[in-house]
């Protein structure tokens, strides 16, 4: 039977990974993080996490060591954040490149210089480009829910690339929910044993991630976009069959769509912002609709435009932005999925958040009116929320 309990989003990380019988664990704590290497140490020194727990040195070297375990047919998972996924990059095209089920959870948090130990999305954001799946969550539920759900996605032989699930450092990771431990029979049902039809095995040598010619190269490059492509239909069926077996889901595992029905105003933000947003519509702006991007890669394009074909005026609320560019990431995504897609609204960028900066009430009671007010005003398109 499954069980409530009460607990910070980094624990529901580690009950997830207890569930999903992973073979090898190997991690670097960072701040905040940390909490979700902890409590795994402490199931595997406890017997509940039948696992080979690897202490290393560095990030760097915690995912050389998932990627080696996943290499050889084994369920691996590791965490970071901030500076330790920076440090990882290298490594984090080798696990895409390799097309490896790695499964990894980032406690988003902001990249230094100056240094800031709080809570943005920069540093997912900024490894976009990986080849990774990103799948963003609100709740401690969703980051447990999403943590089994993604090795689900990624040992599906369609996909075969790692995933990063992003939850919100110290907002969550810190943060006690009530969260609903699922049974471990009906996890088992759902999630069985990995078993790859491709692994390194000394009785049947053979080589991954060997040297790839001007003449191939491109081709392999090619095959991840298309598996990232297949992933879209692959997050929809298992958050379809995730909700079968526990009753509940995830809108349809790209997107949750809150108060969309005939909103000319929608704000589209991604994260556990999202549940400070549909509090404030809720009680006070029932005109205004709220998307959720759960799923920025793959960016689910036909779903954004399906949603935003009727608004006249899309927020796009997000904590990082493009040096140079001048927007946020997502905000410019959205900007180029709704170009040419008949009617398209007016679209504006809103970077908040950054560095931990507190995204509250007021804030988002903002970001609406600026909304409102752009329906009829010709303001830029670009706004710093909170910004002294």
């Amino acid at each position: 039977m499954p069980k409530w309990d009460v607990m910070h989003g980094s624990r529901a990380v580690a009950e997830a990974v207890r569930l999903a019988g992973v073979d090898v664990i190997a991690a670097y704590p960072i701040t905040p993080q940390t909490h979700i290497v902890e409590d795994t140490a402490k199931m595997v020194a406890d017997g509940e996490i039948k696992a080979e727990y690897v202490k290393v040195e560095s990030e760097h070297s915690a995912m050389s060591v998932v990627i080696g375990a996943c290499g050889t047919g084994a369920r691996v998972f590791t965490a970071t954040s901030s500076q330790g996924l920076a440090l990882m990059f290298e490594m984090l095209f080798v696990a895409s490149g390799m097309r490896l089920p790695v499964v990894m959870v980032n406690a988003n948090r902001a990249l230094s210089a100056p240094i800031s130990i709080w809570n943005d999305q920069q540093d997912s954001i900024s490894v976009r480009d990986s080849g990774w799946i990103q799948l963003y969550v609100e709740t401690n539920q969703e980051a447990l829910d999403t943590t089994l759900m993604a090795y689900r996605i990624a040992e599906d032989e369609r996909v075969q690339l790692p995933v990063m699930i992003c939850m919100d450092g110290f907002v969550l990771t810190h943060t006690v929910e009530p969260v609903e431990i699922p049974d471990e029979e009906d996890v088992k049902r759902f999630l069985p044993p990995y078993r790859p039809k491709v692994y390194l095995d000394p009785r049947d040598p053979m080589a991954l991630g060997p040297i790839a010619f001007p003449n191939i190269y491109m081709e392999l490059r090619n095959e991840q976009q298309k598996a990232m492509e297949q992933a879209l239909d692959v997050i929809r069926k298992v958050n379809d069959e995730f909700k079968e077996v526990f009753g509940r889901g995830y809108g349809n595992g790209l997107v949750e769509e809150f108060n969309m029905d005939g909103a000319e105003t929608v704000i589209v933000t991604i994260g556990s912002v999202a549940g400070t947003f549909k509090d404030v519509i809720e009680e006070e702006h029932p005109d205004v609709g709220l998307l959720r991007v759960k799923s920025f890669r793959p960016l689910p394009k036909d779903d954004l435009r399906r949603a935003l074909s009727k608004a006249k005026v899309v927020g796009v609320l997000e904590k990082d932005v493009s040096i140079g560019l001048g927007k946020g990431a997502l905000a410019s995504e959205v900007r180029d999925v709704m170009y040419g897609a008949g009617r398209q609204p007016r679209i504006l960028s809103f970077i908040a958040g950054l560095g931990g900066r507190d995204i509250g009430i007021d804030s988002v009671r903002e970001v609406i009116s600026r909304c409102k007010k752009a329906h009829e005003d010709g303001a830029g398109d670009v706004h710093w929320i909170d910004l002294k």
